[in-house]
């Protein structure tokens, strides 16, 4: 039989997961249609990865009020208005005339501020609701709401604009975003039965779980790794389907497919890699094996030639998503069951502070290092140095918990 406890972590469990959905397709899906929007705004499609920097510069001014907000109004209430903002910031891109780059711009920074909470705000309801031995699995489903809405994206989103428009696409998506947020509205009064109307935003309240986060080693270490990690994932999913068209020649059909498969990967991954963290209770070691694998198959990526079998691609986009996507379940698992009692959520926020700062570089150094370069080929190198570097600082050794 379903105890009242067990029904509500499913309840919330789907519910923060369907709002991270909704998030992460908004978020992505100016990287998607980069090839279609280009000509329309008057910008080349490399320099997608600067929206995707300007959208994790929100999302990183967001992120350190993430705790207080919660604490105040609820998780819920706070995801609710989440989607409300990344639907306001995706239709300012669909009406933003070709040259008036500011406003896309400005699109990209609304878009971050509703990207930023989501995470704290899911983990602080998870957290109260996941029995501990499972935190990873729960997590790790939850956290599939990302590549989920990447894979959405770039299975819907380019048909639809060869269909309609671009534009009609994102409108579409802001209604989706609308739906969402009303959708949440039955379970808000269980979920935010913590929230203290009370609760004052100020600068201690911002700083204190920063501080919380530099000064606890093991912390610390799992906010540097998400650093690297976190900017390998999304330059992936920024920039693959550019490369597969623009590199490999593939149709923009095509590479959204193999977005696609990469995010179902990054699903698959998600699930996989968290179960495993839990069975082995081992999460560390776990980071470190998906640091080693996302670079040998980004290497595998940048070694890719017009020439290869579809099949071999497709196959290898899969593995790149299964590892570079695959990581962030366990990890906010582990920043979750470190944060003192009561705190995942403000803990939380102050780790993707540092989190987003990866995100924020990653994208644009992407796209300066293949300006410069000439080829998408030397990011994908890039992306194999950085998930190196975050498997180091994974192996380093940590006090105990």
């Amino acid at each position: 039989m379903v105890t009242p406890a067990q029904r509500l972590a499913v309840v919330t469990l789907a519910a923060t997961t369907a709002i991270q959905v909704f998030t992460s397709l908004a978020g992505t899906a100016v990287a998607v249609l980069a090839p279609a929007i280009a000509g329309d705004l008057g910008v080349a499609p490399k320099w997608v990865g600067v929206f995707v920097g300007l959208v994790y510069t929100g999302a990183m001014m967001a992120s350190p009020l993430s705790g207080t907000m919660v604490r105040r109004f609820g998780a819920i209430r706070v995801s609710q208005a989440c989607a409300l903002i990344c639907a306001i910031g995706i239709a300012i891109v669909a009406v933003a005339p070709h040259g008036w780059l500011w406003l896309p711009a400005l699109a990209a920074i609304v878009l971050g501020w509703g990207y930023g909470p989501i995470t704290p705000a899911s983990s602080h309801v998870l957290a109260r609701t996941t029995p501990p031995a499972q935190m990873s699995l729960m997590f790790s489903i939850k956290q599939t709401g990302v590549p989920a809405g990447v894979a959405l994206g770039g299975a819907v989103l380019p048909a639809l604009a060869v269909a309609l428009t671009w534009q009609h696409a994102f409108v579409a998506i802001a209604l989706a975003g609308i739906a969402v947020a009303f959708a949440a509205q039955p379970i808000r009064a269980t979920l935010d039965d913590d929230a203290d109307p009370a609760t004052r935003l100020s600068m201690a309240s911002v700083l204190a779980p920063m501080r919380t986060v530099l000064r606890t080693p093991a912390l610390r270490r799992l906010a540097l790794l998400s650093l690297a990690y976190a900017a390998v994932q999304v330059s992936v999913t920024s920039f693959l389907v550019v490369y597969l068209t623009e590199t490999l020649r593939w149709s923009l059909v095509a590479a959204g497919f193999g977005l696609t498969l990469a995010t179902v990967g990054g699903v698959v991954g998600r699930i996989g890699w968290g179960a495993v963290a839990d069975r082995l209770q081992a999460p560390m070691p776990v980071l470190v094996v998906l640091g080693l694998l996302s670079a040998t198959c980004a290497l595998a990526m940048a070694a890719a030639q017009p020439q290869w079998p579809a099949g071999l691609v497709l196959g290898l986009a899969t593995l790149l998503g299964a590892t570079a996507i695959g990581w962030n379940g366990v990890q906010l698992a582990e920043v979750a069951r470190r944060a003192p009692a009561g705190h995942a959520g403000a803990i939380t926020g102050a780790a993707s502070f540092i989190t987003f700062s990866g995100v924020v570089s990653g994208p644009p150094l992407f796209a300066v290092l293949t300006a410069l370069t000439g080829t998408y080929r030397a990011g994908f190198l890039l992306l194999a140095v950085l998930a190196v570097g975050g498997a180091a600082i994974a192996g380093k050794r940590s006090p105990a918990p």
